[in-house]
């Protein structure tokens, strides 16, 4: 059976051309590996940069979106799957629940409320999913260094670090999704 990633990235493409070309990037690796795309069902922003180039490129898609988001994120009803759900919180549990590796491409606050929940879930041991931190441009790097604040002044075990990998490019995650997800599957 082939594998899902879910991934977390904004309604917003950024001041970048990178953060879009990554997500264009994304979307074909993910096709390239037969992977399905799981993500939060928008049509615009990074979202829809994602699903567009997945779709093109032949890759099945499920996508989640809350009610109160359909007008705002332009829900994508031609996706293989799509959910509408009453909250953000079962957004995410769907998102999560359906797919076996998380990639996290730049975004905003609600990327970051998706990267430490899962996050926290893995560190308090209800999970082992890989996790893979897009750091395009350098974009999470400030994310990054407040993770090690949190290691240095206590407030979490070093081991925190070892529950994502950081990659800083397309290849590089499609590098560490492959190695994780056949690991998995030994």
């Amino acid at each position: 059976m082939s594998k899902s990633i879910c991934v977390f990235c904004g309604a917003r493409v950024g001041n970048n051309a990178a953060f879009e070309q990554a997500a264009r990037d994304l979307g074909d690796i993910l096709a390239k590996n037969a992977w399905r795309l799981v993500y939060g069902a928008g049509d615009v922003g990074l979202m829809g940069a994602v699903a567009d180039s997945a779709q093109a490129s032949g890759a099945a898609t499920f996508g989640v979106i809350p009610e109160h988001l359909m007008q705002k994120e332009v829900g994508k009803r031609d996706l293989d799957r799509f959910i509408v759900t009453d909250d953000m919180h079962s957004r995410k549990k769907l998102m999560f629940i359906n797919s076996d590796a998380v990639v996290l491409l730049p975004g905003g606050a609600g990327s970051l409320d998706e990267f430490f929940e899962v996050l926290t879930w893995a560190q308090l041991g209800l999970h082992s999913r890989p996790i893979v931190v897009a750091n395009i441009e350098g974009y999470w790097q400030p994310m990054l260094t407040m993770v090690d604040h949190l290691i240095a002044s206590g407030f979490a075990d070093a081991s925190l670090r070892n529950l994502f990998c950081v990659a800083q490019t397309v290849d590089e995650i499609e590098t560490v999704l492959r190695s994780a997800l056949n690991t998995a599957n030994q």
